[in-house]
């Protein structure tokens, strides 16, 4: 089969018009459906941080890159307040907060920060992953901004402490 320039031209211009035009498909189909930014203030080197992007690479993975979670550690976000209002508005779809924090609007949050609560983390989780907890998600769901998970990672219960022991006289 002999070629002409007539048919070389025609068949370069049909391959460069078809993948003009199928190009963006391709570039889409690479992209994320859905890209979520969870967020936190811990620092890039700590466990759960690790953890996230063990599990952010599995789901990319298991959804064949349908979905893209998006780690922001170390306050990258924002403090912990900001990055609370930044859930409540959208802008932020998952975040690790204390109790604390969360308490600002809704009060009972706070539990499991207060001092002498709990004897142990033993008592804590006992109780976070009980009734109280139940309680607890049931307060936020109230709220109509947030969702709890029904297990969270730890992240930190409060002891009270002082620098050195002192004697009553």
């Amino acid at each position: 089969m002999k070629l002409s320039r007539r048919h070389l031209l025609a068949t370069g211009a049909a391959t460069f018009l078809g993948s003009a035009v199928g190009a963006p498909f391709v570039a889409r189909a690479q992209q994320p459906q859905w890209t979520y930014k969870y967020a936190n203030n811990l620092p890039e080197s700590h466990p759960m941080n690790s953890r996230a992007r063990e599990m952010a690479a599995a789901i990319k993975r298991d959804t064949n890159g349908r979905f893209d979670l998006q780690i922001f550690p170390n306050s990258q976000l924002g403090s912990d307040t900001d990055t609370l209002s930044q859930i409540r508005s959208g802008g932020v779809e998952f975040f690790t907060l204390s109790g604390l924090i969360l308490s600002t609007f809704v009060p009972v949050a706070s539990i499991n920060g207060m001092g002498f609560a709990f004897p142990d983390y033993a008592m804590v989780w006992k109780a976070m992953d009980g009734d109280l907890g139940a309680y607890v998600r049931a307060q936020i769901a109230k709220s109509n901004q947030i969702v709890a998970l029904e297990k969270i990672w730890d992240n930190g219960f409060r002891q009270t402490t002082t620098r050195r022991m002192t004697s009553a006289v």
